[in-house]
């Protein structure tokens, strides 16, 4: 399993908006919109690596507002 966090810029006045819909794709485990130089932030798993791309590029990109993400992967130590 794969984990990432997503940090994502939207057009101005979609942040709620686009983490309330992201929230709802699968494979997100927690979508919150912040304030700061991202909008929003949302915590994700994936059985790999391939699919966490897949995640980020076919689901979580294509929401309407989205200019911008920078995946994370989280690392364990």
């Amino acid at each position: 399993m794969v984990e990432a966090y997503i940090l994502i810029q939207t057009e101005v006045g979609k942040a709620s908006e686009v983490a309330r819909e992201i929230g709802g794709v699968e494979g997100v485990t927690a979508s919150e919109a912040v304030t700061g130089p991202y909008d929003a932030i949302v915590h994700v798993g994936a059985a790999d690596v391939d699919a966490l791309g897949r995640l980020v590029v076919d689901r979580i990109q294509a929401v309407d507002g989205i200019t911008r993400t920078l995946t994370c992967p989280v690392i364990k130590l």
